[in-house]
């Protein structure tokens, strides 16, 4: 994909959504409006280009709700800072309420994110250019939309179904939240529409687009979560007749140089080591507050410290994984020649040139990950056939693991649970695979096992401040996130989740 057009887009979304009827009326030919926009294949591919940039944003907060939620995550606690108290330090200590700044965050970005998107939508039939091309743009489209609503329904539960743009604020009130079954049901039908429209694969110039592959493998993730293992399973097949496979060796998976390779199938782009703002930083977040370059390869540079791996996850790595020493490192020697046993992921942590500009891209779907739910939907119909261990067991020799035998069902289900932690940890898949596989009590008692594990081992040194009685005290109802307060305050017809 032609990165010059992300930013340009950007700004033409912006003109085109925040300004007044009176600035529309104006005939001035210098500025770009609505109505004299989307008229050619380039301004078109430039607003889908838009839509994908909106994903860097969105994509780069996800580990927020869909790791450091969960046991696979903690923090490295700052006792001089209490600052993230109220928002990161809520969600990691399940502490949600509805007025949790970076939960309004997480739900007004992807509806942002909405507007452009069926915005372009509307305007691409009446465009002058070949129907052939209009399909595929519809299809990118619809995809994204489908992977933002996918994202929703399993944060929030029933939510506000938008298809077309707005023309007056009066009538964003007149929505109000729809059953979940609705909102798949639009997934669906736009999946199903993206996969009849979607190309196998792109040219050089377009490598990072949505594909058939793609939504394949989300309809397939989709039907596993509703429980439609039979229909997952016939999904999902399908995208191993479409030349995927698993790379040899599991670090190469996420090397910025090796990137797009034959396990990828849909990634977030990013284009580091320059200054064009399309970079990513993920490192920047997840090192340790005090490394002090020991980590991040520029002198005196600190990370973050959050998403910090748990004790819980690196204690669930079997010895000989390959893919522990890729993922997470225990620690670091600091610029004094110490060791400090503060873990950090590493799957992102790559040698960069520009500071602050680094060139991972993140991966949302990959093959290991089809692999994995396949074997999963197979052992849920079927059992565990040598069908569904052969998926399971591709993923394990990767890794340098034996391959497992014997198991009964519900052992197997166990198995493919622990494989997709280890295998897809840090990648933002613990959260939903957790809320798949339990029921919210399940859930409940299960991530309260964790706090308990957590708040008498902290991973990181607490500086002498306990936990409060209130941390890691999970309840049901937290299965699902708290609509914002205000946009209950913006519009009194949406109800709030229960519990909050």
């Amino acid at each position: 994909m032609d990165k010059k057009y992300i930013a340009l887009s950007a700004v033409i979304m912006l003109s085109l959504f925040s300004c007044s009827e009176d600035f529309l009326d104006k005939t001035d030919p210098t500025v770009l409006v609505a109505s004299s926009y989307y008229q050619t294949e380039k301004q078109v591919e430039q607003a889908v280009n838009g839509v994908y940039g909106q994903l860097q944003p969105i994509t780069s907060n996800q580990w927020q709700y869909s790791e450091f939620i969960t046991d696979n995550t903690t923090l490295d606690f700052n006792v001089g800072n209490r600052g993230q108290g109220p928002a990161l330090e809520a969600i990691e200590f399940w502490q949600i309420n509805a007025s949790t700044p970076n939960i309004a965050g997480l739900y007004n970005g992807i509806y942002q994110a909405l507007v452009n998107i069926n915005t372009t939508l509307t305007k691409i039939p009446a465009a002058k250019f070949g129907d052939e091309r209009k399909k595929q743009f519809e299809g990118e489209l619809k995809f994204i939309r489908a992977y933002y609503y996918f994202l929703l329904v399993q944060y929030f539960g029933d939510v506000i179904i938008i298809t077309e743009p707005l023309t007056t604020p009066s009538e964003a009130y007149a929505f109000q939240r729809e059953p979940a079954e609705k909102v798949y049901a639009l997934i669906t039908s736009d999946l199903n529409a993206a996969i009849s429209s979607l190309p196998q694969s792109y040219n050089s110039g377009n490598i990072g687009r949505a594909t058939k592959g793609a939504a394949l493998s989300l309809l397939g993730k989709v039907y596993l979560t509703k429980k439609e293992y039979a229909t997952a399973e016939t999904t999902l097949k399908q995208v191993l007749t479409l030349g995927y496979s698993l790379l040899p060796d599991y670090k190469d998976v996420f090397d910025p140089k090796k990137k797009n390779h034959a396990e990828s199938i849909f990634d977030v782009q990013f284009q580091g080591d320059n200054l064009l703002g399309e970079h990513s930083n993920f490192i920047y977040t997840f090192a340790p507050r005090e490394s002090a370059g020991a980590v991040i390869n520029f002198p005196g540079q600190n990370g973050g410290g959050w998403n910090i791996p748990s004790k819980n996850i690196i204690g669930a790595y079997e010895d000989g994984d390959v893919r522990k020493d890729v993922s997470l490192k225990e620690g670091y020697t600091n610029k004094s020649g110490v060791w400090v046993p503060v873990p950090f992921i590493n799957k992102y942590n790559h040698p960069h040139t520009v500071l602050g500009a680094t060139n991972d891209n993140w991966p949302v779907i990959r093959y290991a990950d089809v692999l994995l739910m396949l074997a999963e939907a197979i052992n849920e119909t079927s059992g565990p056939t040598a069908e569904a261990y052969g998926y399971l067991n591709q993923v394990r020799l990767r890794a340098g693991l034996p391959a497992l035998t014997g198991l009964d069902k519900n052992s197997f289900r166990t198995a493919v649970l622990q494989e997709r932690r280890i295998e897809l940890a840090f990648e933002n898949h613990r959260w939903f695979d957790l809320k798949r596989t339990k029921t919210p009590d399940e859930l409940a008692a299960f991530l309260n096992a964790y706090g308990a594990f957590e708040k008498s081992n902290p991973t990181t040194s607490r500086g002498g401040i306990p936990f409060s009685s209130a941390d890691f005290q999970f309840a049901p109802h937290e299965a699902l996130f708290p609509i914002p307060a205000d946009q209950i305050r913006i519009n009194p017809k949406l109800n709030q989740n229960p519990g909050y």
